[in-house]
C-alpha cells in the first residue's frame, strides 16, 4: 500500500480525499467512527445542542414580547436520539467521499510494526504514512475525577442535570455553559485563571452579561476533588451538581510515541511540510498540537497529502479566524504579524438585520470591534458578535491572510439585510 492513513477526523479524512483525488491508493484506517471528534463528540454536537437553545430562547423572547404565546416541552432523550441520527447521515456521507475517489476504508485500531500496519489481524506495508489520530479530554489527576463527565458523554446522558459544575475557562467550557443552562441547568463555571482569557475584553462583557447572564463564573477557582454530584473547590467550598470537565485535551500520540520524536507535551514534532522525524511519516491535526480548529485540522490534512503525494506544500497558520457558538455567535481573528505600533480602535453595536431584529428592543444586537494599524493600513484584530459574524470574520480574516490593503473595501457592498457591522467599520475607518 502507497498511503496508509490512520484516523478519520477533518486531518485524516480530507487528506485521504486528496490523495485520492491526486491518484494515489490510500488505505483509511478508523478505531471508531468516521468523522473524528468534530462530527461525533464535538463540533457538530454542540452546533446540534445550540440550534435548539437558539429557539427556546428565541421562543421565549417572543412570548415576552407578547405577540406569540406558547410553551415548550423539551425532551433532551429525543434530542440525543436526533443528533445520532443525523451523525449517521454524516458517516454515510463522509465514507461516500472517500469511497467515490478509489480508497479503502478498514475500521479497527491499528498497530505499527516497522514499516507495516497491522489492523483486525492483517498487515499492511507502506510507502507513506500519516498519522491524525488526534487528540481526546485532559483530566485532571485529582480524587474522584472518574465521576467527571467530558464532550465525550453529551451524547450518553438521558437529561438535563439540574445542577452542573463546569471546570474550565475556555471556548468548550462557555459552549457546554450556555447549552444547559438554557436548557434548565444550573449552571457553575470554574477557571483555574480568567475565563475567556484569550477573547478581547469587551467581547467577554458582552457574553457574560448579554448571552450567558444566567451562568455563575468563579475565576482565579480551582477544583480539588469531585464526586457524582458535587465538587470541591481549591477554597475549601462545596457546590452540588454533576462535574464536567472542560480542561483542555491530550494528544493520541500512544501510536507512534516509539517510532518518531515527539514535543514535551506528547504531541508529534513536525515540520512544515507536516513530516515527522522519520521522513515518510507525517502528522496532522490535534495530534501535532497547535491551533486545535477543525478548518486547521483540514488545512494540515491535505498540505500533508500533497507531500506524500511529491507536490510540496505548506501551511499559513497566520490570521486564523475562530470562533464560540453561542445563541449569537461569537467570532474573531487577530494577525500577530501587524505592527502593535500606531494603533486605532474603533467600535459599534450590531445592526438590524435578519437573525437580529427582535433583540434591537431589549438592545443585545451584538457588537463589532476593530483594531487597525495606520501606518500599514491593515487590520490588526477583529471581533464580531452577531448572527452572520462566523461567514463576515471568516471572509476578513482571508484578506487578512492575503495581506489586503483596507482601500480595497471601498469597492465592498454588503449583502441588505445584513446586520454585520464590519463593512460600516471599514468604511468609517479613515474618518
Amino acid at each position: 500500500m502507497r498511503n496508509i492513513v490512520i484516523g478519520s477526523g477533518p486531518a485524516g479524512r480530507l487528506a485521504s480525499v486528496e490523495l485520492g483525488k491526486l491518484g494515489e491508493e490510500v488505505l483509511l484506517i478508523e478505531k471508531n467512527q468516521i468523522g473524528g471528534t468534530c462530527c461525533n463528540e464535538g463540533c457538530m454536537v454542540i452546533c446540534g445542542l445550540t440550534d435548539i437553545t437558539k429557539f427556546i430562547e428565541t421562543n421565549n423572547k417572543f412570548n415576552t414580547l407578547g405577540f406569540i404565546k406558547s410553551q415548550i416541552e423539551v425532551s433532551y432523550e429525543k434530542i440525543v436520539e436526533k443528533i445520532k441520527e443525523t451523525q449517521d447521515l454524516f458517516h454515510s456521507i463522509n465514507q461516500m467521499e472517500n469511497e467515490m475517489v478509489g480508497n479503502t476504508i478498514v475500521y479497527g485500531e491499528a498497530a505499527i510494526e516497522g514499516d507495516s500496519i497491522t489492523v483486525n489481524g492483517e498487515s499492511h506495508e507502506y510507502e507513506n504514512l500519516l498519522i491524525a489520530t488526534g487528540a481526546r479530554p485532559f483530566i485532571p489527576d485529582i480524587p474522584g475525577k472518574e465521576y467527571g463527565l467530558t464532550n465525550k458523554d453529551i451524547l450518553k446522558i438521558d437529561q438535563v442535570p439540574e445542577k452542573m459544575n463546569i471546570m474550565g475557562g475556555g471556548i468548550v467550557a462557555c459552549e457546554i455553559a450556555n447549552i444547559y443552562s438554557k436548557l434548565g441547568c444550573e449552571v457553575n463555571v470554574f477557571a483555574r485563571s480568567t475565563f475567556l482569557k484569550t477573547i478581547d475584553s469587551d467581547a467577554k462583557e458582552y457574553i457574560n452579561k448579554k448571552l450567558i447572564p444566567e451562568v455563575n463564573i468563579y475565576e482565579n477557582t480551582s477544583i480539588i476533588e469531585v464526586d457524582k454530584n458535587k465538587v470541591v473547590t481549591s477554597n475549601n467550598e462545596e457546590y452540588e451538581g454533576v462535574p464536567f470537565f472542560a480542561t483542555g485535551r491530550t494528544p493520541n500520540s500512544e501510536i507512534v510515541s516509539d517510532l518518531v520524536e515527539l514535543n514535551p507535551d506528547n504531541t508529534i514534532k513536525i515540520n512544515k511540510l507536516m513530516q515527522t522525524s522519520v521522513d515518510n511519516v507525517y502528522a496532522a491535526g490535534d495530534i501535532t498540537g497547535g491551533i486545535q480548529l477543525t478548518p486547521v485540522a483540514r488545512m494540515e490534512g491535505i498540505c500533508a497529502a500533497r507531500n506524500m503525494a511529491g507536490y510540496a506544500n505548506t501551511v499559513d497558520y497566520n490570521s486564523i479566524g475562530q470562533s464560540i457558538t453561542l445563541n449569537m455567535d461569537v467570532s474573531f481573528v487577530k494577525d500577530n504579524e501587524v505592527s502593535d505600533e500606531n494603533l486605532k480602535t474603533l467600535s459599534i453595536p450590531g445592526m438590524v438585520g435578519l437573525g437580529g431584529f427582535w433583540n434591537t428592543i431589549s438592545r443585545e444586537t451584538g457588537m463589532t470591534k476593530i483594531t487597525l494599524n495606520e501606518d500599514e493600513n491593515k487590520i490588526k484584530e477583529l471581533t464580531a458578535i452577531s448572527p452572520n459574524s462566523l461567514d463576515s470574520v471568516a471572509y476578513l480574516s482571508y484578506l487578512m491572510r492575503i495581506k489586503s490593503d483596507l482601500n480595497e473595501f471601498d469597492n465592498f457592498v454588503e449583502l441588505h439585510p445584513s446586520n454585520d457591522t464590519v463593512n460600516v467599520l471599514l468604511k468609517r475607518a479613515w474618518l
